[in-house]
């Protein structure tokens, strides 16, 4: 961006993760928010009036509009067609995370950015939070040895996104609570192992309570349509092989019965580690012999900072310095689409799975 320290955003999806973004946007120096495209004329006309920006019913109009960067966050089936457009227009680009609804889709984005003069980051915001970059730095100093074991749960009680939304139809999302919460679970976990090439992947897949009727719940993102279909998973049990003999357990669920856990168990041959995603906590785990043979578990307390917020610093950083961020790339998140599809894959067979 020769010239100027201002950076240019539009949005591409303008519902509620789009606000979700563009309320945090607002709040970065030096950023102007251009624009919004939606096919939805309701969805631009909150959009113009909330946020005094234009809004256009084709992405065209607003990758003509000056702009630099987009961020897009339209359901699954969608961002292969806008992410690809970005690219191929010369704009760095923000995709909400999953990378797309099917791993074929995902193989095409990653090619166009492959071949784009811009980037295209992924959103696992997950990765921004403070303890994560803890864990992280530990890991980079040695502290744990050789991470050989991680524990990866994102479970719910209770909370499918609303029943009958596109979140619940297999043809939009690509999947059901392992492509919607699933994926951060993954990206976590690989992200912790520092993205090994995975080998083998053996899963299963449920759908228990989507479509009962005396589906009993106390909150929920998302409300269930009055009609709709559900026709995705509600929970997912795997269990992935990566080279170097690293593994990773993988536990997800929309509803479960059984307590909630955001919990991520990282093992390795120096020390381990819990990560608490609910509570935003870290736990550190050793032993020692210094006076006589103990153990010794560390709380680690860091300052809360919004994860998207610092996802989207990151990004407009990115964006402004033209250098290609090195974390929550294509090709990682890649990595994880190709996981995701293993595990369907893998159901469909009753067998696990091999990755070439």
């Amino acid at each position: 961006m020769p010239g100027t320290n201002e950076v240019r955003v539009g949005f591409v999806g303008l519902g509620n993760i789009g606000h979700y973004h563009a309320d945090r946007l607002v709040d970065l120096h030096d950023v102007e928010m251009v624009g919004g495209v939606d096919i939805n004329p309701e969805a631009r006309a909150r959009f113009a009036e909330k946020y005094g920006v234009e809004s256009f019913e084709n992405y065209e109009d607003l990758y003509d509009a000056d702009v630099d960067a987009v961020i897009v966050t339209t359901p699954n089936k969608f961002h292969e067609e806008y992410a690809v457009s970005a690219l191929r227009s010369g704009l760095d680009v923000l995709l909400e995370k999953p990378l797309a609804h099917s791993l074929e889709s995902a193989e095409r984005i990653a090619e166009a950015a492959r071949n784009a003069s811009g980037f295209c980051m992924v959103g696992f915001h997950n990765r921004f939070r403070n303890p994560v970059e803890v864990l992280k730095a530990y890991q980079d100093e040695d502290r744990f040895g050789r991470t050989r074991h991680v524990e990866a749960n994102f479970i719910r009680r209770r909370g499918i996104p609303g029943r009958g939304s596109w979140f619940t139809n297999d043809e939009i999302a690509g999947g059901g609570a392992l492509i919607d919460i699933g994926v951060h679970a993954i990206d976590l976990a690989l992200h912790f192992h520092d993205f090994p090439k995975v080998t083998e992947v053996s899963g299963a897949i449920r759908s228990q309570f989507g479509t009962r009727d005396d589906y009993a719940y106390l909150e929920m993102w998302g409300e269930d349509a009055e009609s709709g279909e559900f026709s995705v998973d509600d929970s997912v049990s795997a269990f992935v092989r990566c080279e170097g003999g690293k593994t990773i357990a993988l536990e997800v669920a929309w509803a479960a019965n059984r307590e909630p856990s955001e919990k991520y168990v990282v093992r390795g041959t120096e020390a381990g580690a819990t990560f608490d995603r609910a509570e935003d906590s870290l736990t550190i785990y050793e032993t020692g012999q210094s006076g006589t043979d103990h153990f010794s578990n560390s709380e680690i307390e860091t300052r809360t900072e919004d994860p998207h917020k610092a996802e989207q610093r990151a990004f407009v950083e990115a964006v402004r310095n033209d250098v290609p961020p090195r974390r929550n790339t294509v090709e990682q998140a890649l990595e994880v689409q190709r996981v995701i599809d293993a595990v369907y894959r893998s159901h469909e067979q009753d067998a696990a799975v091999r990755l070439e």
